[in-house]
């Protein structure tokens, strides 16, 4: 189902995150405490105490604080999304992991032992505020619609405005805020560190959603005179849109990696279904319609792995990636939906049950086809490369 490892060390570090996960956090799925708004906090408690036991938390960043490579990320992160507690567990999952990895190229030293160390350790949870409500004319897709502000006084930014959908705000101990602080008439944006929970940003609901696997749901935030010192900015002042860059291109890739994970899993009890149950006089895996639906899977599982093992290798060479990301974000989402879909249908009633994380996969991967930017915005993003090239390459043909 998986791509071979391509180092050993990845493959020794993904073979302890399938027996961990498959082992251990598996049996916990249907806990009570893992709710409409995620796992609760004393859940994630329990399961990261597990893993530190295991070795296995944060398996993508060794002792030493070197990261793996993209490639070798990409065979420990699908094993980690065999079970949508998976990441949750190993500390693998959005937003920590992203936010992990930017805070890892871009703060400083002294940004790093405040923020980063704490969430590499699985202590404490992350959020990335970038997302603003549709009703207020705010940034989603495109960022440049950016309406939250961050002004200068003195030794000090003040931030105001509101966010929405920011995933793990509700328990989250370290904040990112990208702010515009090129004026009225300068479309720059600006990352900001911040201490959570903090009163100047106040939650205003965490909201009901689709998906149900991230730590603190997702929440609508206000951002009311929220001072924020100088040495807390993360990067330089006007460069939010760029350190985005690096952070959004491995992040979407990384949610392909898990939630193939969890697709492949998916496939796994469909097909167990399958090869069980009878109808008509036989396995419905003999019934052609049943079948066929499976192999497609299996066809749908083995693309979608090889195309994040090919973004994963292009980043690797230190390359932003950010059309193949948009690629593979397209491919292997509305992938992942069609073998979710399939499974549902081939288990029938049992599908659209919680007996099995199958109904699960198929609402998170849903919601995958819209986090990290819709089909749609890629493919336009990709369009667009595509004229741009056509017309500087002159036309052919």
């Amino acid at each position: 189902m998986f791509t071979p490892c391509p180092t050993e060390r990845s493959r020794a570090i993904a073979e302890r995150v399938e027996a961990f996960v498959r082992e251990v956090v598996a049996p916990c799925e249907h806990d009570s405490r893992a709710g409409a708004h995620g796992p609760s906090a004393d859940l994630v408690a329990e399961l990261r105490a597990k893993a530190r036991e295991a070795g296995v938390m944060t398996p993508h960043i060794l002792p030493d604080g070197e990261h793996l490579t993209q490639l070798e990320t990409a065979a420990v992160l699908k094993r980690s999304g065999l079970s949508p507690l998976g990441p949750v567990a190993v500390n693998t999952m959005a937003p920590d992991e992203g936010n992990m990895f930017l805070l890892g190229k871009v703060a400083t030293p002294q940004q790093k032992r405040r923020f980063l160390d704490k969430v590499v350790r699985g202590d404490a949870r992350s959020a990335f505020f970038m997302t603003e409500p549709a009703n207020d004319g705010g940034a989603g897709s495109d960022p440049s619609m950016l309406q939250t502000t961050a002004v200068q006084d003195g030794d000090e930014w003040v931030i105001n405005g509101r966010k929405t959908c920011i995933t793990g705000a509700d328990g989250a101990e370290v904040g990112i805020v990208m702010a515009r602080t090129g004026g009225a008439d300068k479309v720059q944006a600006t990352l900001f560190l911040v201490h959570l929970p903090h009163p100047a940003i106040r939650i205003e609901r965490v909201l009901d959603t689709i998906d149900s696997s991230m730590p603190g749901g997702h929440a609508l935030v206000a951002i009311e005179n929220l001072r924020v010192p100088a040495a807390d900015v993360l990067g330089q002042v006007h460069e939010g849109f760029r350190y985005a860059q690096v952070r959004l291109s491995p992040a979407r890739l990384s949610h392909c990696m898990r939630w193939l994970g969890s697709a492949a899993r998916a496939h796994e009890i469909a097909s167990g279904y399958a090869t069980r149950r009878k109808a008509f006089g036989k396995l419905l895996v003999d019934h052609e319609g049943v079948g066929f639906m499976l192999a497609d899977n299996l066809i749908d599982l083995q693309q979608a792995a090889l195309m994040i093992d090919w973004c994963a290798g292009v980043l690797d060479t230190g390359s932003q990636a950010i059309a193949e990301s948009s690629m593979v974000k397209v491919a292997v989402s509305d992938a992942l939906f069609r073998v979710a879909d399939r499974c549902v249908q081939v288990m029938g009633g049992s599908g659209v049950l919680g007996d099995t994380i199958v109904e699960q996969v198929f609402r998170e991967v849903r919601a995958f086809r819209i986090y990290d930017g819709p089909t749609e915005v890629h493919k336009w993003s990709l369009a667009k490369k595509i004229k741009r090239e056509a017309l500087a390459g002159g036309a052919r043909g």
